[in-house]
């Protein structure tokens, strides 16, 4: 690359080839001139104003790419399914949701990627929910020019990958809900569980499938489980009975209906008791009492993966580990904080 320097004064008609930033401190950040301005008498004012007395006019060789070129054609390589590009503005290429959904981002891809000398890649955690039009990454190299063998590096690297960065839309999936506990069943109380849970699920835009109650029975809460799945539902969460003590027979009761169990017992809390099942395609869920007092449990860590079309394996489960200790704030700030990240 060939670097030829210019007094601002004898710039006149000459064209940038970058952009050229303004900083005004507490109020903006961004580009004064951008690449391919003509300089004209009129600017001169102004570029002495932001410090720019000299400008460079930037001779690429045959080897070399410009800032803007190269983080468009990594931008390229990561951007998955349901997404899409703006930019480039100042060197950088944002990536951002096509459509509502779970985004998802391959953090080993991520790592491998920002391992390339010169290379950013900056995204969001992965696993939360998104909206379209949200910004999910920002891609850009350091210099303004680069060699090509950069990009081809990265190219090698993003090549072993699908979905980089990406969107999953969630499914309007046939949710039903199975509240146990004789006190509840022989209306000794008033069932506080069942709505909170309702407005849960139809939070995340499921279909609402029905209620029902049932009494610490094994046989019966199996039933009941089994009535729910040829009624359609396709996701059935079966709340209280969850722990330890010899009257809480609800994880007895899904392992009866020949569901096979992914796990019983997370690393997040709260939500420690929580019990994950299959029966072929229908996902049971056995949450524990946490989900009535905590406005975010492990339920939400869960529960958007499977609506996502996720079959979750223990392997999943341990990973929530990190991250999967939520710090009860005052004023709940999901997902913007650590909590499951």
């Amino acid at each position: 690359m060939a670097l030829k320097k210019v007094r601002i004064h004898e710039a006149v008609g000459m064209v940038l080839g970058h952009d050229m930033t303004k900083i005004v401190p507490g109020e903006y950040k961004g580009p004064a001139f951008k690449k391919g301005h003509i300089i004209r008498e009129e600017d001169i004012p102004h570029l002495l104003n932001i410090g720019k007395e000299h400008i460079y006019l930037l001779e690429l060789g045959k080897d070399q790419v410009h800032e803007n070129e190269a983080a468009s054609r990594i931008a390229n390589l990561v951007s998955g399914t349901n997404t899409y590009l703006t930019g480039p503005s100042e060197g950088k290429v944002t990536i951002c949701a096509g459509q509502d959904g779970l985004l998802k981002i391959n953090r080993a891809a991520v790592t491998e990627i920002n391992t390339v000398d010169y290379t950013v890649l900056s995204t969001l955690h992965g696993n939360r929910l998104v909206q379209a039009g949200q910004i999910l990454a920002g891609v850009k190299v350091v210099p303004l020019i680069v060699d090509k063998q950069t990009i081809r590096n990265v190219e090698q690297l993003a090549a072993q990958y699908q979905d980089i960065v990406a969107v999953k839309p969630l499914q309007s999936l046939k949710t039903g809900i199975i509240t146990t506990g004789n006190e509840v069943f022989y209306g000794r109380i008033q069932d506080r569980f069942g709505p909170v849970l309702r407005e849960k699920v139809e939070t995340y835009n499921a279909t609402f499938n029905g209620i029902a109650y049932q009494p610490d029975n094994t046989e019966t809460i199996a039933q009941a489980i089994r009535t729910q799945a040829q009624a359609g539902s396709k996701v059935i969460i079966v709340t209280g009975g969850m722990s330890v003590d010899p009257d809480d027979v609800t994880p007895d009761a899904i392992r009866a209906t020949g569901a096979e169990v992914i796990t019983y017992g997370t690393p997040v809390l709260p939500g420690a008791m929580f019990m994950l099942a299959y029966l072929d395609d229908i996902a049971i869920l056995g949450l524990p009492a946490c989900g009535m007092f905590s406005k975010i449990t492990v339920l939400d860590l869960v529960f958007p993966r499977i609506l996502a079309g996720e079959r979750l394996t223990k392997q999943d489960f341990a990973q929530m580990g990190y991250g999967g200790l939520c710090m009860g704030c005052e004023e709940c700030t999901y997902p913007c904080c650590p909590f499951g990240k």
